[in-house]
């Protein structure tokens, strides 16, 4: 009950304080791309109930044959204001209002799209239904300071789900295991932390604390392990 406030709370806040910001994006897709402004996703959260999660639209409406959920580095679907929403994670606030509806948290592991997780999941991965989805966890954080860039147009699907999926969902499961109101916090300062230096024009980041206990726990692959403490 008490999370459940602090999310209310903070979702609000938000709201209203980036109020301005939900404007110029909203101006900015109208000008940039024929369409809605907003795209509806269907995803699955807690004890795995599907919602329809909220974004701002990043990507043309007519994306020609591109049909891949995941979206690769320089994928010709997005419009450049779009990639800069993308980028500082801008086209990520309108879920401040499934936080609001209850189908979401400020801090949770990533809801993921239907096909991945009915074809992709390990057993132990389904751990991550236990808690509500969030705007950011250790797995989306990796993903955004670690992976985003690595992934190509061709076959970007097949790359995220057999490298880095894996790592993404054993990261959010050590979360799951651990999550308390002082994590929440340390997450929220290290999205803060990441947007921001991305912002600056910083690439390289060091590993998230949560791989060395995933990897001790076993829940990365151990082909993955090694290619993931070479960088």
């Amino acid at each position: 009950m008490f999370r459940r406030l602090v999310d209310i709370v903070l979702s609000l806040s938000a709201l209203v304080l980036l109020s301005p910001l939900f404007v110029i994006a909203a101006v900015g897709i109208l000008v940039s791309s024929p369409g809605p402004i907003l795209y509806r996703a269907r995803r699955l959260g807690l004890k795995q109930k599907v919602f329809t999660m909220y974004k701002f639209r990043t990507m043309h409406v007519d994306q020609l044959s591109f049909s891949s959920s995941i979206t690769a580095k320089n994928d010709p679907r997005i419009f450049a204001f779009g990639s800069m929403l993308r980028r500082l994670k801008i086209d990520e606030l309108p879920q401040l209002f499934n936080i609001l509806r209850g189908d979401m948290a400020i801090i949770g592991p990533r809801p993921e799209d239907l096909h991945i997780v009915e074809n992709y999941y390990a057993s132990y991965h389904y751990e991550t239904f236990d808690v509500l989805p969030g705007l950011a966890s250790p797995g989306s954080l990796y993903y955004y300071t670690h992976c985003e860039q690595v992934l190509k147009e061709k076959n970007a699907e097949r790359h995220y789900v057999e490298c880095l999926l894996p790592t993404k969902l054993a990261l959010d499961v050590v979360y799951v295991r651990e999550a308390s109101f002082i994590y929440d916090l340390r997450i929220i300062l290290r999205a803060g932390w990441a947007i921001l230096s991305m912002a600056i024009g910083k690439h390289r980041f060091r590993n998230p604390p949560e791989i060395k206990k995933a990897a001790q726990l076993g829940l990365i692959p151990q082909a993955l392990n090694r290619t993931i403490q070479t960088r």
